[in-house]
Protein backbone atom coordinates (compact mmCIF):
# COMPACT_ATOMS: atom_id res chain seq x y z
CA UNK A 1 0.00 0.00 0.00
CA UNK A 2 2.84 2.40 0.84
CA UNK A 3 4.43 1.76 -2.57
CA UNK A 4 1.14 2.53 -4.31
CA UNK A 5 0.76 5.76 -2.34
CA UNK A 6 4.31 6.81 -3.20
CA UNK A 7 3.73 6.22 -6.91
CA UNK A 8 0.45 8.13 -6.77
CA UNK A 9 2.11 11.11 -5.10
CA UNK A 10 4.89 11.17 -7.70
CA UNK A 11 2.36 11.12 -10.52
CA UNK A 12 0.41 13.98 -8.96
CA UNK A 13 3.60 16.02 -8.62
CA UNK A 14 4.50 15.41 -12.26
CA UNK A 15 1.06 16.40 -13.51
CA UNK A 16 0.94 19.45 -11.28
CA UNK A 17 4.18 20.68 -12.84
CA UNK A 18 2.57 20.38 -16.25
CA UNK A 19 5.16 18.06 -17.78
CA UNK A 20 4.22 15.80 -20.67
CA UNK A 21 6.21 13.20 -22.54
CA UNK A 22 5.96 13.12 -26.31
CA UNK A 23 7.80 11.19 -29.00
CA UNK A 24 9.49 12.32 -32.19
CA UNK A 25 10.14 9.59 -34.75
CA UNK A 26 13.16 9.59 -37.06
CA UNK A 27 11.73 6.72 -39.09
CA UNK A 28 9.31 3.85 -38.72
CA UNK A 29 9.69 0.90 -41.07
CA UNK A 30 6.43 -0.97 -41.65
CA UNK A 31 8.00 -3.07 -44.41
CA UNK A 32 5.91 -1.98 -47.35
CA UNK A 33 9.13 -2.55 -49.31
CA UNK A 34 12.87 -3.04 -48.79
CA UNK A 35 13.81 0.11 -50.71
CA UNK A 36 15.39 1.67 -47.62
CA UNK A 37 17.59 -1.34 -46.85
CA UNK A 38 20.78 -2.75 -48.36
CA UNK A 39 21.90 -6.39 -48.16
CA UNK A 40 25.05 -7.06 -46.14
CA UNK A 41 27.16 -10.07 -47.06
CA UNK A 42 30.14 -11.40 -45.14
CA UNK A 43 33.50 -12.57 -46.52
CA UNK A 44 33.85 -16.36 -46.84
CA UNK A 45 30.13 -17.00 -46.18
CA UNK A 46 28.64 -18.17 -49.47
CA UNK A 47 25.12 -19.10 -48.32
CA UNK A 48 22.99 -16.05 -47.65
CA UNK A 49 19.87 -15.70 -45.53
CA UNK A 50 16.74 -14.49 -47.32
CA UNK A 51 14.57 -11.49 -46.47
CA UNK A 52 11.14 -11.07 -48.01
CA UNK A 53 7.97 -9.11 -47.33
CA UNK A 54 4.58 -10.77 -47.00
CA UNK A 55 1.08 -9.42 -46.50
CA UNK A 56 -1.37 -10.59 -43.89
CA UNK A 57 -4.82 -9.49 -42.84
CA UNK A 58 -3.32 -6.92 -40.47
CA UNK A 59 -0.57 -5.53 -42.74
CA UNK A 60 2.89 -6.40 -44.00
CA UNK A 61 5.92 -7.78 -42.23
CA UNK A 62 9.45 -8.99 -42.89
CA UNK A 63 10.25 -12.70 -43.00
CA UNK A 64 13.90 -13.60 -42.31
CA UNK A 65 14.93 -17.17 -43.20
CA UNK A 66 18.27 -18.90 -42.78
CA UNK A 67 19.53 -22.38 -43.68
CA UNK A 68 23.19 -22.82 -42.67
CA UNK A 69 23.53 -19.26 -43.93
CA UNK A 70 24.21 -15.68 -42.90
CA UNK A 71 23.59 -12.20 -44.28
CA UNK A 72 21.86 -9.09 -43.04
CA UNK A 73 19.83 -6.05 -44.00
CA UNK A 74 21.28 -2.62 -43.18
CA UNK A 75 19.23 0.56 -43.15
CA UNK A 76 20.68 2.88 -45.79
CA UNK A 77 20.79 6.04 -43.69
CA UNK A 78 22.91 6.60 -40.59
CA UNK A 79 21.62 8.51 -37.59
CA UNK A 80 22.84 10.29 -34.47
CA UNK A 81 22.15 8.19 -31.38
CA UNK A 82 22.19 11.25 -29.12
CA UNK A 83 19.39 12.84 -31.11
CA UNK A 84 17.37 9.63 -31.50
CA UNK A 85 18.43 7.13 -28.81
CA UNK A 86 15.35 4.90 -28.68
CA UNK A 87 14.41 1.86 -30.76
CA UNK A 88 11.15 -0.05 -30.68
CA UNK A 89 10.18 -3.13 -32.68
CA UNK A 90 7.96 -6.22 -32.75
CA UNK A 91 9.38 -9.64 -33.61
CA UNK A 92 8.63 -13.36 -33.52
CA UNK A 93 10.54 -16.61 -34.11
CA UNK A 94 9.32 -20.04 -35.20
CA UNK A 95 12.21 -21.83 -33.53
CA UNK A 96 15.59 -21.43 -31.86
CA UNK A 97 18.80 -23.39 -32.56
CA UNK A 98 19.51 -26.59 -30.66
CA UNK A 99 23.26 -25.95 -30.79
CA UNK A 100 23.11 -22.18 -30.43
CA UNK A 101 25.27 -20.75 -27.65
CA UNK A 102 26.06 -17.05 -27.35
CA UNK A 103 29.32 -17.78 -25.51
CA UNK A 104 30.92 -19.90 -28.24
CA UNK A 105 31.95 -19.20 -31.84
CA UNK A 106 30.41 -22.46 -33.06
CA UNK A 107 27.10 -21.50 -31.43
CA UNK A 108 27.09 -17.80 -32.34
CA UNK A 109 23.85 -17.87 -34.39
CA UNK A 110 20.46 -16.33 -33.63
CA UNK A 111 17.07 -16.76 -35.31
CA UNK A 112 16.74 -12.97 -35.17
CA UNK A 113 18.76 -10.01 -33.97
CA UNK A 114 18.52 -6.25 -34.29
CA UNK A 115 21.88 -4.63 -34.07
CA UNK A 116 23.25 -1.12 -33.91
CA UNK A 117 26.56 -0.57 -35.68
CA UNK A 118 28.62 2.42 -34.52
CA UNK A 119 30.81 4.28 -36.99
CA UNK A 120 34.54 4.57 -36.35
CA UNK A 121 35.71 8.20 -36.03
CA UNK A 122 39.46 8.62 -36.75
CA UNK A 123 39.35 12.10 -35.19
CA UNK A 124 38.60 10.59 -31.79
CA UNK A 125 40.83 7.52 -31.99
CA UNK A 126 44.07 6.95 -30.15
CA UNK A 127 47.38 6.19 -31.85
CA UNK A 128 47.21 2.38 -31.70
CA UNK A 129 43.54 2.33 -32.62
CA UNK A 130 44.32 4.43 -35.69
CA UNK A 131 47.01 1.96 -36.74
CA UNK A 132 44.59 -0.93 -36.37
CA UNK A 133 41.78 0.72 -38.32
CA UNK A 134 44.06 2.09 -41.04
CA UNK A 135 45.41 -1.44 -41.61
CA UNK A 136 41.85 -2.77 -41.86
CA UNK A 137 40.95 -0.03 -44.34
CA UNK A 138 43.89 -1.01 -46.57
CA UNK A 139 42.64 -4.60 -46.53
CA UNK A 140 38.89 -4.04 -46.97
CA UNK A 141 38.75 -0.61 -48.61
CA UNK A 142 36.87 1.05 -45.76
CA UNK A 143 36.97 1.36 -42.00
CA UNK A 144 35.30 -1.44 -40.04
CA UNK A 145 32.71 -0.45 -37.43
CA UNK A 146 33.91 1.01 -34.17
CA UNK A 147 31.64 -1.28 -32.12
CA UNK A 148 28.20 -2.86 -32.09
CA UNK A 149 25.26 -3.67 -29.85
CA UNK A 150 23.42 -6.88 -30.74
CA UNK A 151 19.90 -7.24 -29.39
CA UNK A 152 19.34 -10.97 -29.65
CA UNK A 153 16.76 -13.69 -29.27
CA UNK A 154 19.08 -16.17 -27.53
CA UNK A 155 18.72 -19.88 -28.15
CA UNK A 156 19.21 -21.00 -24.57
CA UNK A 157 18.92 -19.69 -21.04
CA UNK A 158 21.87 -17.56 -19.92
CA UNK A 159 22.31 -16.07 -16.47
CA UNK A 160 23.89 -12.94 -17.94
CA UNK A 161 21.95 -10.21 -19.69
CA UNK A 162 25.02 -9.03 -21.61
CA UNK A 163 27.62 -11.28 -23.22
CA UNK A 164 30.76 -10.24 -25.06
CA UNK A 165 30.88 -11.68 -28.57
CA UNK A 166 33.05 -14.76 -28.94
CA UNK A 167 34.60 -13.08 -32.00
CA UNK A 168 35.43 -9.59 -30.72
CA UNK A 169 35.18 -7.54 -27.56
CA UNK A 170 33.92 -4.64 -29.70
CA UNK A 171 30.57 -6.38 -30.05
CA UNK A 172 28.23 -6.93 -27.12
CA UNK A 173 25.21 -9.24 -27.11
CA UNK A 174 22.20 -8.00 -25.15
CA UNK A 175 19.71 -10.76 -24.46
CA UNK A 176 16.11 -9.61 -24.76
CA UNK A 177 14.41 -12.98 -25.27
CA UNK A 178 15.78 -16.47 -24.69
CA UNK A 179 14.84 -20.08 -25.11
CA UNK A 180 11.61 -21.61 -26.35
CA UNK A 181 9.03 -20.24 -23.90
CA UNK A 182 7.95 -17.43 -26.27
CA UNK A 183 8.47 -19.18 -29.61
CA UNK A 184 5.67 -18.37 -32.10
CA UNK A 185 4.56 -15.37 -30.03
CA UNK A 186 4.86 -11.73 -31.07
CA UNK A 187 6.99 -9.75 -28.62
CA UNK A 188 7.47 -5.97 -28.52
CA UNK A 189 10.85 -4.59 -27.46
CA UNK A 190 11.93 -1.06 -26.50
CA UNK A 191 15.54 -0.10 -25.83
CA UNK A 192 17.66 2.98 -25.20
CA UNK A 193 20.90 2.84 -27.18
CA UNK A 194 22.91 5.20 -24.97
CA UNK A 195 21.92 3.51 -21.72
CA UNK A 196 22.63 0.04 -23.12
CA UNK A 197 25.99 1.07 -24.60
CA UNK A 198 27.14 2.51 -21.28
CA UNK A 199 25.91 -0.64 -19.54
CA UNK A 200 27.72 -2.91 -22.01
CA UNK A 201 30.97 -1.00 -22.65
CA UNK A 202 31.26 1.24 -19.61
CA UNK A 203 31.45 4.45 -21.65
CA UNK A 204 29.39 6.64 -23.93
CA UNK A 205 28.88 5.50 -27.54
CA UNK A 206 30.12 7.12 -30.74
CA UNK A 207 27.48 9.46 -32.14
CA UNK A 208 26.91 8.04 -35.63
CA UNK A 209 25.34 4.63 -36.11
CA UNK A 210 23.31 2.47 -38.46
CA UNK A 211 20.79 -0.28 -37.74
CA UNK A 212 20.63 -3.81 -39.12
CA UNK A 213 18.50 -6.96 -39.01
CA UNK A 214 19.87 -10.50 -39.26
CA UNK A 215 18.90 -14.15 -39.07
CA UNK A 216 22.06 -16.34 -39.20
CA UNK A 217 22.82 -20.04 -38.86
CA UNK A 218 26.21 -20.45 -40.57
CA UNK A 219 27.95 -21.70 -37.41
CA UNK A 220 25.33 -24.19 -36.22
CA UNK A 221 24.32 -25.36 -39.71
CA UNK A 222 20.66 -25.26 -38.66
CA UNK A 223 17.68 -23.35 -40.09
CA UNK A 224 15.04 -20.98 -38.79
CA UNK A 225 12.27 -18.57 -39.77
CA UNK A 226 11.62 -15.29 -37.96
CA UNK A 227 9.51 -12.19 -38.43
CA UNK A 228 9.73 -8.43 -37.85
CA UNK A 229 6.45 -6.51 -37.88
CA UNK A 230 7.94 -3.01 -37.67
CA UNK A 231 10.99 -1.15 -36.38
CA UNK A 232 11.11 2.46 -35.23
CA UNK A 233 13.87 4.87 -34.19
CA UNK A 234 12.67 7.77 -32.09
CA UNK A 235 13.30 10.01 -29.09
CA UNK A 236 11.24 10.89 -26.05
CA UNK A 237 10.77 14.60 -25.39
CA UNK A 238 9.66 16.05 -22.08
CA UNK A 239 8.02 19.46 -22.23
CA UNK A 240 5.65 21.71 -20.33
Amino acid sequence: MKIFQTILILLLVIFSLGYAVSEKTLFKEDFDSLDRWDPLYFPKIKRHSSYTIVSSGTGKYLIAESDASASALVYKKKFNVYEFPNIRWRWKVENVYRNGNAKMKKGDDYPIRIYVIFKYDPQKAGFFEKLQYNSAKLLYGEYPPHSALNYIWANKEHKENIITSAYTDKSKLIILEKGVSKVAKWETEEVNIITDYQWAFGKRPPAVASIAIMNDSDNTGEKSVSYVDYIEIYRKDTGR
